[in-house]
């Protein structure tokens, strides 16, 4: 199967049409930037966009992406490494502390920004309440989404 991962055209040889995208992601593609968390799509870990959707990775086939665009951590960052404006806003408000969920928040709170540009605490709690943090950094990661919001225009996907 080909997929179209952070704006090229990959192939996967030998995956079973059933795969989770999260491990043809993590093991056939060495992207590891997305994480396992719960495997039943309840934590958020695993969070990539699909079509500038966020989705969780764990228990969508890889096959049932074909043909869509997929956008994984390692796909945010501009072509010249770059950060985008959530991604520099997480590392100024020093948001990461054990960091295992963030690439799953980061995804989810750059698809927030990009369908509400100035969202309100209660936006914010909204979006992101299915992405669990197990040290409880939900503040800061307010905090950050704030920050980011504010600098309109750098909010970017490869989508």
């Amino acid at each position: 199967m080909r997929l179209n991962i952070n704006g090229k055209e990959l192939a996967v040889d030998d995956v079973d049409d059933t795969t989770p995208l999260l491990w043809v992601l993590r093991d056939q593609l060495g992207l590891v930037g997305t994480k396992y968390g719960c495997g039943v799509a309840q934590c958020g870990a695993c969070t990539v966009h699909l079509n500038g959707t966020p989705v969780r990775s764990c228990v969508i086939p890889a096959s049932a992406t074909v043909g869509q665009k997929i956008t994984t951590i390692e796909g945010l960052a501009s072509k010249d490494g770059k950060l985008n404006a959530v991604q520099a806003a997480w590392i100024e408000h020093d948001v990461a502390q054990c960091g295992y969920c963030q690439a799953g928040q980061i995804m989810a709170a750059t698809a927030l920004l990009q369908t509400n540009p100035k969202p309100t605490d209660a936006d914010i709690d909204a979006a992101m309440a299915g992405n669990l943090c197990r040290c409880g950094t939900y503040t800061r990661i307010r905090k950050a989404i704030h920050a980011a919001a504010s600098k309109a225009g750098e909010i970017v996907s490869k989508n």
